[in-house]
């Protein structure tokens, strides 16, 4: 799975972060949001599904 974040969209509401803090960074200028893996780990996968659920901008893109 891979994963990013669309940075027009993100509005920086850290609820990505929260879900799953080891593949989300906050940038600390504008608090927007980064995915810092190229791959997510299998056991990291259901937790950036929620994250992507949970994001009100919908900026998270999942493939």
């Amino acid at each position: 799975m891979k994963v990013k974040v669309d940075p027009e969209r993100c509005q920086g509401h850290t609820l990505c972060a929260m879900a799953a803090p080891d593949v989300f960074e906050l940038s600390e200028i504008d608090g927007h949001a980064t995915a810092v893996v190229d791959e997510v780990p299998a056991h990291l996968e259901e937790a950036v599904r929620e994250a992507a659920r949970s994001c009100p901008e919908q900026a998270i893109q999942i493939s």
